[in-house]
């Protein structure tokens, strides 16, 4: 594994603000790491389930709605790859989000839910540091059920149908 470049290091930072401020519901952090100046019309957001959204005052909107309506969030970022080229970079990430209501009445947690959203973080470096261009969250649908599986080859193995002569499809 080769060592992350200061500014990969610098990158990840900016990728990792982005989610403390979803998670506190900190608007004016996340103001601050979304990309504004010339290219904020350009800024772009893609929740879950939900159409592309185009211009920082839309996608900033957008986040101001999920956070006034969301009791509870955090996220757990793994697989989390960083690209860097020139004044863009790049990253992927899987977001273990946690979610629920609110606290019950006795104090305790309220109901949780857990999630799976693969994520693409674009990120432009500005004369203020590396602020978030794009964000493109899509959930992760299919389970990984590696013990139900007969085997890679077989008829609910990941490696699909094998045809008459042996030659995977699919």
């Amino acid at each position: 594994m080769t060592p992350r470049t200061a500014e990969a290091r610098a990158v990840e930072r900016a990728n990792q603000s982005f989610y403390d401020a979803v998670e506190t519901s900190d608007l004016d952090a996340l103001e601050a790491v979304v990309l504004s100046g010339p290219l904020a019309e350009s800024v772009a957001v893609v929740h879950p389930g939900w159409p592309v959204l185009r211009g920082r005052r839309e996608v900033m909107r957008s986040y101001a709605l999920i956070m006034a309506n969301t009791d509870y969030i955090q996220f757990f970022l793994t697989d989390v790859e960083v690209a860097v080229d020139g004044d863009a970079a790049i990253v992927t990430c899987t977001e273990n989000i946690l979610t629920g209501g609110p606290a019950e009445e006795d104090g305790s947690a309220g109901s949780l839910v857990g999630g799976l959203v693969v994520a693409t973080n674009v990120f432009h470096r500005t004369a203020d540091g590396w602020r978030l261009w794009v964000h493109h969250g899509s959930p992760v649908l299919a389970e990984d059920d590696e013990e139900g599986a007969e085997d890679e080859d077989g008829p609910e193995g990941a490696g699909g149908a094998e045809g008459d002569d042996g030659d995977t499809v699919g």
